[in-house]
C-alpha cells in the first residue's frame, strides 16, 4: 500500500542571490502564484525501512518553514511515497510523481540503485533529480547528465581516505571488506580499491558481499577473520554494520576498523553494536555528531534541537540520519529560494548549480556546500573520526574541497 505524506508550506519573500530571478514570473509544471510541488521516493516499508526518518525529518523542516512564512510567497507541497527501497517500485512512484501528480523536481530520493533506476527517465524528460540521497560518482556527470545532482559526499572520495590511512599508519595491513552487493557498496569498493593502486590485490586478503535483504552477515565476517584480515572495512547499510560489528566482537575478531559514514550514527549503529565492540572504530564526518556534548552551546546545535523537540518529536535527535535528511532539506529551501519567481526546471538547475558557501548549521566548521556548471559535488570535504565508547573524535585535516 502506497504511503502518501503531503504538507502545504506557506511562503515569504526572500533575497535572491540574483536580480534577473525576479525579472519576471515563468513556471514550470507544479507551480503557481502560490504554490510549488515536488515529489520523492522513501523506504517507508522494506529492508531498509529505517531510512523512513529522511523523509519524515523533510516533511517536518519544511512544516517548519510553513510555520514561519516559508519561501517566497508561495505554498509548497512535498509528496513523499513508500519505495520499499525496491528499484521497480522507485520507477512507478516516480513516473506518478512526474506524469500524475506533475511535480516540479524529484528530491531526496533515497538510495543509488534506487536513483540509478530512474536517473535516465529524469534526464530524457528534462526534471531535475535533486539531492539525491546517494554518494554514487556517477551523479557528479553534469555533462551527461545535467539533470542529476546528489547531496551526500561521493563513496568513492570516503573510500579512497580510508585507502590513504590505512597505507600511512598500517603498512602490515591485510584487508578484509565486507559490502552491500550493489552500487552503494561497489561504489565504496572501487574508492578504496584506486586509493590502495597497485597495492590493493596484495592487501586485500578477502571480500565479502551481502544482499539487503539478508537477516544476518555472521557467515562473511567469519569469513573475513579466517582469512586473516587485521583490518576490517566496513561498507556496509546501517543495519548490517552494526550486526557486522557485533559479530566481529562475538568471535574476538580485534582488527583495526572504518565503518562508512552513512552508517556512523552512535545511537543507531555504534551504541547498538555495544561500547566495548565499537571503541577505537574509524570514520569520516562531515556533519556535527548531535550526541556529543561538545556541540551543547553552538548556535546550529541549539537551532536543531528546538526544532526536532517542536516538529519532529518522535524522531531520534541523535540520529545521524535525521541530521543528514534537515541538512539536504536546507539546500532544498536555499534553491527554492534563489529560484524566486522563475520557477522553471531549467532555472531550478541553474540555481542548484550555482550554490556559495551554504552552510545548513549541523555542517561541520570550515565546510560549506559549493556547486558549479562543471563540478555538481556539493560536499567535497571530510575528516577523520575516531569513536571512543562514547563519541566520536575528529582528528587530522579537513580533506578535500571545501
Amino acid at each position: 500500500m502506497i504511503q502518501r505524506f503531503a504538507i502545504s508550506i506557506c511562503a515569504a519573500a526572500l533575497s535572491l542571490t540574483t536580480a534577473s530571478a525576479w525579472s519576471q514570473k515563468k513556471y514550470g509544471p507544479g507551480v503557481t502564484d502560490t504554490a510549488v510541488r515536488i515529489g520523492q521516493s522513501i523506504p517507508y516499508s522494506g529492508p531498509l525501512s529505517s531510512y523512513g526518518t529522511l523523509g519524515k525529518a523533510q516533511l517536518a523542516y519544511f512544516r517548519m518553514l510553513n510555520d514561519q512564512g516559508g519561501i517566497n510567497g508561495r505554498k509548497v507541497e512535498l509528496i513523499s511515497l513508500d519505495d520499499a527501497y525496491s528499484p521497480p517500485k522507485t520507477v512507478e512512484m516516480t513516473r506518478r510523481l512526474v506524469e500524475q501528480d506533475e511535480v516540479l523536481a524529484i528530491y531526496g530520493t533515497i538510495g543509488t540503485p534506487t536513483n540509478t533506476a530512474i536517473h535516465r527517465y529524469l534526464n530524457a524528460k528534462k526534471v531535475p533529480q535533486l539531492l539525491a540521497s546517494s554518494g554514487g560518482t556517477k551523479w557528479n556527470d553534469p555533462k551527461n547528465f545535467p539533470w542529476t545532482m546528489a547531496w551526500l559526499p561521493t563513496y568513492h572520495a570516503e573510500g579512497r581516505i580510508y585507502a590513504e590511512h590505512i597505507i600511512k599508519t598500517k603498512p602490515d595491513a591485510k584487508i578484509g571488506v565486507l559490502y552491500q552487493n550493489d552500487d552503494f557498496g561497489k561504489d565504496y569498493l572501487n574508492g578504496l580499491k584506486e586509493g590502495l593502486g597497485a597495492r590493493a590485490a596484495q592487501v586485500i586478503v578477502a571480500e565479502a558481499s551481502y544482499e539487503t535483504s539478508d537477516p544476518t552477515v555472521d557467515s562473511q565476517v567469519v569469513a573475513l577473520k579466517a582469512a586473516g584480515a587485521n583490518v576490517f572495512v566496513n561498507l556496509a547499510s546501517p543495519k548490517a554494520a552494526a550486526l557486522a560489528i557485533r559479530k566481529a566482537a562475538d568471535i574476538g575478531w580485534q582488527p583495526v576498523q572504518y565503518l562508512v559514514s552513512i552508517s556512523s550514527s552512535v545511537s543507531q549503529v555504534l551504541k547498538p553494536s555495544g561500547a566495548s565492540a565499537a571503541s577505537g572504530i574509524m570514520t569520516v564526518l562531515w556533519l556535527k555528531d548531535t550526541s556529543d556534548t561538545q556541540w551543547a552551546q553552538d548556535e546550529g546545535m541549539k537551532w536543531y534541537l528546538d526544532f526536532m523537540k517542536r516538529y519532529y518529536p518522535e524522531g531520534d535527535p541523535n540520529d545521524l540520519m535525521v541530521g543528514v535528511a534537515v541538512s539536504s532539506a536546507h539546500v532544498m529551501a536555499q534553491i527554492l529560494r534563489q529560484s524566486g519567481d522563475d520557477l522553471t526546471r531549467e532555472n531550478l538547475m541553474r540555481q542548484a548549480a550555482s550554490l556559495k558557501d551554504v552552510s545548513p548549521p549541523l555542517l561541520l566548521p570550515g565546510i560549506r556546500v559549493n556547486t558549479s556548471p562543471t563540478n555538481y559535488a556539493m560536499i567535497e570535504s571530510m575528516q577523520l573520526a575516531r569513536y571512543d565508547g562514547a563519541r566520536w573524535t575528529r582528528f587530522g585535516e579537513i580533506m578535500g574541497r571545501r
